[in-house]
């Protein structure tokens, strides 16, 4: 068995995410993910400005991000998202210990902001969740500022 499936299986039945909606969306993420990438989290979420509208299916690992929608009622799969971590820019995460949720949201590289609203279920899971982003987002947010920082300055030198 090879790192993402022993890795997938555990992080999607830790969210509770039933076998038969695992099984739908396994084939989409195989495609998706190296067979070397481990899972750090599977979980649904859904749009903040379209909370009515169809279900997704969120796979973070250590170098992708990768959304599946499905629809509600024929349970039809699509891919959302499917791109590296490192083109995304702009990444943030808002908790709400008091709605038991966190918002994500970040640019994808085709400039779509693409915003999600995951629900924890409990205040501590979104505390785990926000430090969960933090370790996987923040190393790289900080690289991409002094990357602006150094380019900025670089522009004042030339000039």
């Amino acid at each position: 068995m090879d790192v993402f499936s022993r890795t997938f299986l555990p992080a999607s039945s830790e969210a509770g995410i039933p076998m038969p909606t695992v099984s739908r969306h396994m084939p989409v993420f195989r495609r998706c993910v190296e067979p070397d990438d481990a899972t750090v989290l599977v979980t649904r979420a859904h749009r903040p400005d379209r909370p009515l509208a169809n279900d997704f299916l969120l796979l973070l690992t250590y170098r992708r991000l990768v959304i599946t929608q499905e629809s509600r009622i024929f349970k039809r799969l699509r891919l959302h998202l499917n791109t590296e971590l490192r083109h995304l820019a702009n990444i943030t995460w808002h908790p709400d210990p008091r709605l038991s949720a966190i918002e994500l949201a970040a640019t994808a590289i085709d400039g779509i902001r693409e915003r999600f609203w995951i629900h924890a279920g409990h205040p501590k899971q979104v505390w785990h969740l926000d430090a969960l982003f933090s370790h996987i987002f923040r190393p790289r947010v900080a690289q991409q500022r002094s990357h602006e920082q150094i380019g900025f300055s670089d522009h004042l030198v030339r000039v």
